[in-house]
């Protein structure tokens, strides 16, 4: 075999290729979960991406005896540095055969790029923000991958780490089965709970009776995931580009919002599961991609919880409790059998202690990885 040359990606040639790249690294893999392509045509366009506004980026593709053998992103996100006061650059969306030499190249192309920069880490796989696919896989490879989350294969965390890379931060995700009723603590912190007339929790049985809660929401993200590790507060742009993304795949059914006198104070949104009809697809919508998502919107049997959070001032109310239960009763009026509660920081300890309220189990981990960079 000749030697990996690296190359950065120029041309909307290269871009293809780049995009495409995995489903071929994986094509004997029957499980890997495809993305869906059209939404990563818009996650590498600078013009329709407005994360482009304040990161520095580069992709690169490997080569090898003129095939492409693997890809790799490099991300400088000036916000989040000037607002945590660091110098970090970050790696992501990782994706070659199993060959250390094509991980060195890869890896050693984006230290130089962010070491050339004035950068004094490197951490990663970590995209734009903590709502792009974030960390390796390194255990539960015996279930099946779904949305948002890594699908990587188990030989890249080890041969990240053979180049000299240690963890930075674990995400561990939950599974656990609906029960038949609720847990008797539920039970007991809903009576208590519900006899408040602060707040009120709101349903939707329409999308368009939550267009008006969904840039409150995206902003009490803002505040409610500020010390999550990786996050990114959302310009106002961002914020309606991301409801847009997500406004299709939406049931208002899995959408709960707790109101107060002044304003929105908490939220939970979950999602069907539609993994299945997207590998079945190809992670194409046409011609038969979107039809195949619009059923398992209706027959899936598992939620997937996207995003939740309580304003700070209402903590340690009971409103997490209270949303949680509405969310069960949700998931058992439609039949949910499962629910999956994925990329939660392993330090993150409340949001863990409710997960395992509700008999929920760790199935799968994720790990970011850091490695210092020397000049």
């Amino acid at each position: 075999m000749g030697d990996v040359t690296v190359k950065q990606v120029i041309t909307k040639k290269d871009k293809r290729i780049f995009i495409y790249l995995p489903s071929k690294i994986h094509r004997n893999n029957p499980l890997w979960l495809p993305p869906i392509y059209s939404d990563e045509w818009l996650l590498f366009d600078e013009k329709n991406n407005k994360a482009y506004r304040y990161a520095d980026t580069v992709l690169y593709l490997a080569w090898r005896d003129n095939k492409p053998v693997g890809r790799i992103m490099g991300i400088i996100n000036n916000r989040y540095n000037e607002i945590h006061n660091e110098k970090h650059g970050r790696f992501c969306f990782m994706e070659c055969c199993e060959d250390q030499d094509v991980v060195h190249a890869l890896i050693s192309g984006i230290e130089n790029w962010a070491r050339d920069k004035g950068m004094v880490k490197l951490v990663g796989p970590l995209g734009f923000s903590d709502k792009d696919p974030q960390g390796f896989q390194i255990e539960g490879f015996e279930y099946p991958g779904f949305i948002v989350c890594p699908t990587n294969d188990s030989y890249l965390p080890e041969m990240i780490e053979k180049e000299g890379y240690s963890k930075e931060e674990d995400l561990v995700n939950y599974l656990a089965k609906v029960p038949a009723e609720l847990p008797e603590v539920y039970q007991k912190i809903l009576s208590r709970v519900s006899q408040n007339n602060d707040y009120k929790v709101v349903e939707f049985h329409s999308k368009r009776e939550f267009n008006k809660y969904i840039i409150p929401v995206l902003e009490l993200m803002n505040q409610t995931f500020a010390e999550i590790y990786g996050f990114v507060p959302l310009e106002d742009s961002e914020k309606k580009e991301m409801a847009s993304r997500y406004m299709m795949i939406l049931n208002p059914k899995f959408v709960k919002v707790v109101e107060a006198p002044d304003g929105v104070v908490g939220f939970a949104i979950g999602i069907p599961d539609i993994s299945e009809a997207i590998r079945k697809s190809g992670g194409r919508l046409f011609p038969l991609g979107i039809l195949r998502i619009l059923i398992a919107l209706r027959t899936s049997k598992k939620l997937l919880m996207l995003l939740g959070g309580v304003r700070k001032d209402y903590r340690n109310k009971g409103l997490d409790v209270l949303m949680a239960v509405k969310m069960l009763q949700a998931c058992m009026k439609f039949k949910m059998e499962l629910i999956d509660l994925h990329l939660i920081l392993e330090k993150n300890t409340r949001m863990r202690a409710e997960c395992e309220r509700i008999g929920g189990r760790v199935i799968k981990r994720f790990r970011i990885f850091q490695k210092a960079l020397v000049n």
